[in-house]
Order: C-alpha cells, then structure tokens, then sequence
C-alpha cells in the first residue's frame, strides 16, 4: 500500500509506517488542485489540517482505503462521504489528551493568579502586590462539557484541588471517578468555571452565545481549549462586560482558518470583538496549542502508526 503523507508530523510515523512496508511519499507544497490530480495512486493519506477533505476530492481518490488525521477531530473530512465510500478514517484524540487537560488547567491557574498582568508590572517596574492579589481553585465547581478524551484528561488532572468536578455530554453513563455527569439545569446552577471538551459539529457551533450565557446562576469562568466556532466571541465580550462572565482562557478563536494554521488572511480588518478581547486583563490567548507539545507530537504519530497497522497488517 502506498501512503501520501500531506503534513509534516514526527519521523516516527514515515519510519515506523515504512517499516511495516508501507510505501510512503510525501508532498507537502502542492495546491489541493495538484494533490487532486494524483490521489488517485494512493491507498492512504497521512493529515493534520492542511486543507478539507471534501466530496470533490474523495470522488478522485479512487483508490482511497484510509485518512489518518494526525489530530484530535475529523471535522476537515467530509466523514458521511468518506464512510459511504467504505474509507477508514483514523484520528487520534488520545495521543494529545494529555496535553490538552495540562493546557486548560494551567490557564485557569495563571487567570485566577494573575500571573500574566503581574508578570507585565514587575517588567515594568512596577510592584503591585495588592493589585495582583490571586483567588483559589479550591472549593469551586468545574463544569465540563464534553467528557470524551480531553474532558476525561482534564477531569483528571483537576484530582487533588478540592474541586467538585461535574460534566455534561450527548451520551449516556459517561462519569467515571472524576466526574459526576448532570443535566444542564444542574451545571448552569453550580458552574464557577466552565470547559468545553468538544468536537466541532453543527450542534456546537455558536453554542456559547448570550442565551446559553444567560442561563447560569452565577457569574464564571470560560475556558476553551476545543473548537473556536463554539464560542460566539461578540456574546463572550459582551458576557465580560456585563460581569456574567468573569474571565476566559482561549486557546481557540472563532476567527481561526478552518485549517488551524492562521487567524485570518492579512487582509481582512480585524473583528471588532476580537479587538475588545484583546485589551481585556481577565482573558488569556493561546494560538491553538493547548495539545502542541513535545510529547504529544510523539504520541499523535504513534497512535495513528498503531491505527494503520492493527488494521491493514
């Protein structure tokens, strides 16, 4: 079988792939239109986000037996089509879990401490202790929502804060020792910090919005290390500003490129409401890494690696 490799990834995969006699070409320049031209030869692609896996480009590879997408979701695949064609479709959410719940936890420590702000002011010269005095995670309620992999990971980092700890999710019996899964009623009432853990669907998307908003009892804090099209960020700054919302920690935002590797074009004028976002003290950014680590990088590869094998060897 002959693998085409779309994306740079560890050299574990390439290595360990060819090993298990996997032919394996790579091209990572090519437009799509010239990738198009000669899917056609290939029984596998190897990708991360580069462009989307559309209609039109799985009626072309005609030979197509699998897409390992180096990553957590499919959401750049067409997926109904790509099944229908009988194509296996390999992702690998459990090779950057990990990095996702350290992530998420570590910006809910750096906003509760202030640790951004305090770090600007000693910069500056300036030794504001009372203005950077930090509030504690123990004793709050983290709502999670969406207790797969990453919801699962963050859980159970959350172990040993002294945090009650509740999730929501579409299925069934999903809590396990580090969760007690609830209804919405139930996490809009307790939630002191909220954590999406979910994929990109039509059922998330501008799922965080002013009525969503509203419905909590208390004010909280959102955190999102998920997808950015969950979130309506006009909603988030408006949230902020009316103090239902206390603070948010992004590693994503509804502006990225549906290919995760830029914002937006140069020349689109930035949104207004990113602008407002960008001056708030009590919001902290990422560029989509919360699961861009050393490690998980490793883990990412061999996961796919062990998908391919155990089923094509």
């Amino acid at each position: 079988m002959t693998i085409l490799h779309l994306d740079t990834n560890h050299t574990i995969l390439i290595n360990q792939l060819q090993e298990a006699g996997f032919t394996n070409d790579k091209d990572y320049l090519s437009s799509k239109e010239e990738i198009e031209s000669k899917i056609h030869k290939y029984d596998g692609i190897i990708i991360r986000s580069r462009f989307a896996i559309d209609k039109t480009f799985l009626d072309k590879a005609k030979n197509l037996k699998f897409i390992g997408r180096v990553g957590a979701g499919l959401e750049n695949i067409d997926v109904k089509y790509a099944e229908h064609l009988g194509i296996k479709l390999f992702n690998a959410p459990e090779g950057n879990r990990n990095a996702v719940g350290e992530h998420t936890l570590g910006m809910i420590l750096s906003l509760f401490n202030k640790l951004n702000q305090g770090d600007r002011s000693v910069r500056n010269g300036q030794w504001l202790r009372e203005e950077h005095r930090g509030i504690e995670l123990d004793g709050k309620t983290v709502g999670i929502i969406g207790y797969g992999n990453m919801g699962r990971a963050f859980a159970y980092k959350l172990r040993g804060f002294n945090v009650e700890v509740i999730c929501y999710d579409i299925k069934d019996d999903v809590e396990n020792s580090d969760a007690t899964q609830v209804e919405l009623e139930e996490l809009f009432e307790k939630t002191d910090i909220l954590s999406l853990h979910t994929p990109e669907t039509p059922e998330t998307i501008g799922m965080i919005n002013t009525g969503f908003i509203d419905k909590f009892q208390k004010p909280f804090w959102l955190m999102n290390t998920a997808r950015g099209k969950s979130v309506v960020t006009e909603d988030l700054v408006k949230g902020i500003k009316d103090g239902k919302i206390l603070g948010a920690g992004l590693d994503v935002l509804e502006y990225e490129k549906s290919s995760f590797e830029n914002l937006f074009t140069s020349d689109q004028e930035m949104p207004k409401p990113l602008k407002e976002l960008l001056e708030m003290d009590n919001v902290i950014l990422s560029p989509h890494v919360a699961g861009w680590t050393v490690e998980s990088k490793e883990k990412l590869a061999q996961t796919i690696v062990d998908k391919i094998k155990n089923e094509f060897c």
